[in-house]
């Protein structure tokens, strides 16, 4: 709890304005997209499918419920602290100013992972359904540049291929990066266009399949349970849960970019909470039309259940639309990933826990375009030359973290900062705190083993950066304000 940063402080960076400041431009609209852009990814049109095959049945959309009930545990808490401290930095400031510079540098290395490695894991499935998408026109890009060197394809003719690097994933990491650059607003524009396409496409497949719905393909709702925990019945609708909240993954990327909303102590909840929503009630409506158009054991052996049920229609044209929805919602998702992390990044630097060239702002766009550099190369390398799989599970572990202190940051400011304006309050204080933890150390609990090993390698790696660099060049451990020109100030020490 040593060297927590002051919340007028906070404040007061939250106010700052003019050279060497992130620009307000993001409106609640522009924040609930950039939400909405976050979670809906191709997870939608995959998890859906394995949950209801495997452990739900019908009852997937109850699956969906719980599962967002889960999130919204941790979503109102973010919520409270990114309309109280409306400051870029999402979990690392929230613990900055409750647990101290410590576990806040805990927490700021993991979401710089969690960011990253979502970015380079997202990046690389985009490479593979723009291949797919290419390959519907007869398009052809050689296999050497849509692997890492580590992986392999065997081709039509028998001879075995090795990957080079890959290609397209660079290519997409590279140019959002340039866009990120270029401006907020820019980037928001381009994501509002790339939500409005993924959302019209999932609208179309509901509107369309509606009408061919088989109820008996609703019947049992909810399967009878095998005698297996998780294979249907009510554990297997709790199972299911556990399997899509990953799908609602995202939402905590609104908070990242709090310091650039017009009016964060109104848009940031409405971001938070209504692209949760949003989310919320199209998983249940596409998974409802998908388990009913197709029978949920059709999905077993699956790999694209969209397409499964898209085959029960005479719309034989929806398995493009589909594929583009995925493209769009995958670049979103890279978009968002990117811009969080270096927003992250870039409030890291300002405290001085990491060199302050990464707290440069660019003089015209006023974005933190050398931590937009810095993420291009090291996110790009990732994609280039890592196998999806040993980088993919890692987001998962590194998002739940950042909830559980969240959760955690909210009940010691209750205690610390009792009477601190809050223009959004967290009900029911304790207890909906206490359940986001419970829900996100069961969902921690749950991951592989490895995911856990790889999370210690990084976080030793990040402890020895920060006893080497950050801890010594610290604002706050040097009694510094990191305003321009402002005098020392003595709340900084302990």
């Amino acid at each position: 709890m040593r060297f927590k940063k002051p919340l007028d402080l906070l404040l007061k960076e939250a106010a700052a304005s003019g050279e060497g400041t992130l620009r307000r431009t993001l409106s609640s609209f522009n924040l609930v997209t950039m939400g909405i852009g976050a979670i809906i990814g191709a997870g939608l049109f995959s998890l859906t499918g394995l949950a209801a095959a495997n452990n739900a049945g019908p009852a997937v959309t109850i699956s969906f419920v719980i599962g967002a009930i889960g999130c919204a545990f941790a979503g109102l808490c973010y919520a409270e602290f990114a309309s109280m401290i409306p400051i870029a930095g999402s979990a690392y400031t929230y613990s900055y100013a409750t647990m101290g510079e410590f576990m806040a540098w805990i927490i700021g290395w993991d979401l710089v992972l969690e960011y990253a490695l979502g970015a380079a894991t997202v990046s690389i499935s985009w490479s593979q359904y723009l291949t797919k998408f290419l390959h519907l026109y007869g398009i052809q890009i050689p296999p050497q540049l849509t692997m890492s060197p580590w992986e392999s394809v065997t081709m039509a003719d028998g001879s075995v291929v090795s990957g080079y690097f890959n290609l397209p994933a660079v290519f997409i990491i590279v140019c959002l990066s340039l866009l990120l650059i270029r401006g907020t607003k820019e980037s928001a524009f381009v994501n509002n266009i790339l939500v409005v396409l993924k959302v019209a496409v999932v609208l179309v497949f509901i509107a369309v399949g509606w009408g061919y719905i088989n109820p008996s393909n609703h019947v049992p709702y909810i399967p009878e349970n095998t005698g297996k925990f998780g294979e249907f019945g009510w554990s297997g609708v709790l199972r299911g849960a556990g399997v899509v909240f990953f799908a609602f993954i995202g939402f905590d990327a609104v908070s990242t970019a709090a310091q650039e909303a017009k009016d964060p102590k109104r848009g940031m909840p409405i971001g938070i909470i209504g692209s949760l929503l949003a989310c919320t009630l199209l998983y249940v409506l596409f998974s409802h039309v998908m388990t009913g158009v197709a029978n949920y054991k059709e999905f077993k052996d699956s790999a694209a259940p969209v397409a499964v049920a898209i085959a029960k229609t005479p719309y034989a044209w929806l398995q493009k639309a589909i594929i583009l929805a995925i493209l769009a919602g995958y670049t979103s998702v890279i978009l968002v990933m990117l811009m969080g992390q270096s927003r992250i990044f870039y409030t890291m630097s300002k405290d001085g826990l990491i060199p302050s060239v990464f707290a440069k702002v660019h003089k015209k766009f006023q974005t933190p375009y050398k931590s937009n550099l810095l993420f291009a190369v090291f996110v790009s390398l990732f994609a280039a030359f890592v196998p999806v799989h040993v980088v993919g599970e890692m987001v998962s572990i590194g998002t739940l973290f950042a909830f559980v202190l969240v959760c955690v940051g909210v009940m010691v400011m209750r205690k610390s900062d009792p009477n601190t304006p809050r223009p959004f309050r967290t009900p029911w204080v304790p207890f909906v705190p206490i359940a986001g933890i419970v829900i996100c150390i069961s969902m921690m609990v749950s991951l592989p083993a490895d995911t856990w090993i790889r999370l210690a390698v990084w976080m030793i790696l990040g402890l020895v950066i920060y006893m080497v660099y950050g801890k010594k060049n610290s604002l706050i451990r040097k009694g510094l304000v990191n305003l321009p020109n402002d005098p020392p100030n003595p709340k900084y020490t302990e």
